[in-house]
């Protein structure tokens, strides 16, 4: 069993090369920095990823992407933000941009200016319900009880966005993610566009795995993602869905049982999980 000493040393050598990997310029190699703490390569790829959540290398790449939508927002021209944030061939620049911002570097520099998203407002038997989508899918669903506060919500989220009211196509896809919500056991045929860190995805990802009917405690859904120790880190995750429903984080639940805070209420999660346990049981949802 490890010693309080030896976990505390870990940690602090952790610690350590999460700042080394920030403050480099490009993605250090594995050999690199198993040289800053004098451990061998594959215990610290095992160590770093249990106190983390992540790999070294998917550490970098997401330090990199903050470097670049600080780049984007503080640098001229969108090729100063390219260089400013460690990338030299333009080609790798946008293809790994693209898929973390959600959008071009431009678009994102432009506070996503030019960026179409559609959204409808509607009702369900938990209240109101938003949903947005992209050009690439839905990213968007939001739950609350005053229409408004999620129509600012979503304004929030795109700020500099063209936001375009649901035409007679986009009503079809309410009614879709309105039919999941009171149906969990149909599923949702339609595109996602999921924008989040390389963390957060994993999470998403696991979540999307639970099946209906069935919850998961924040514990073991961090160990089912390879990374037991970082239960906090996988809790935040789950508060940052925008898709509810979609990404069920409601399936989620305390080591004991007990319901836990749900970003859209308490209230809706119970809701959700007794609906979707009548579901399994063949009973007519409520």
């Amino acid at each position: 069993m490890q010693s309080a000493d030896v976990a505390d040393s870990s940690t602090d050598k952790v610690v350590a090369l999460c700042r080394y990997i920030e403050q480099a310029g490009s993605e250090p190699s594995l050999a690199e920095l198993a040289d800053v703490v004098g451990w061998s390569a594959t215990h610290l790829q095992r160590v770093f990823k249990a106190q983390t959540g992540l790999t070294p290398k998917a550490y970098a790449a997401a330090q990199r992407a903050r470097r670049v939508r600080e780049a984007l927002l503080q640098s001229g021209t969108v090729t100063q933000a390219m260089y400013d944030a460690g990338y030299n061939s333009s080609g790798r620049f946008y293809e790994q941009t693209d898929a973390v911002l959600g959008m071009t570097p431009g678009d994102y520099k432009a506070g996503g200016r030019d960026k179409r998203i559609r959204f409808a407002v509607g009702q369900c038997n938990l209240g109101a319900v938003l949903v947005a989508a992209s050009e690439r899918g839905v990213c968007a669903i939001l739950m609350g009880d005053e229409p408004d506060a999620l129509l600012r919500d979503l304004q929030d989220r795109f700020a500099a966005a063209e936001l375009i009211g649901a035409d007679a196509g986009f009503e079809q896809w309410m009614a879709q993610v309105v039919g999941l919500i009171e149906a969990p056991q149909l599923g949702l045929l339609l595109p996602l566009d999921i924008q989040g860190t390389a963390f957060q995805q994993r999470v998403w990802q696991a979540l999307r795995a639970v099946p209906v009917g069935q919850t998961v405690s924040y514990s073991e859904l961090a160990q089912r993602i390879g990374a037991p120790k970082a239960v906090r880190a996988v809790a935040g995750a789950c508060a940052a869905n925008p898709l509810a429903v979609a990404i069920p984080c409601h399936r989620v639940v305390r080591s004991d049982g007990g319901l836990s805070g749900y970003r859209w209420g308490v209230a809706r999660k119970r809701a959700l999980l007794l609906r979707e346990s009548n579901a399994e049981q063949g009973q007519i949802p409520i």
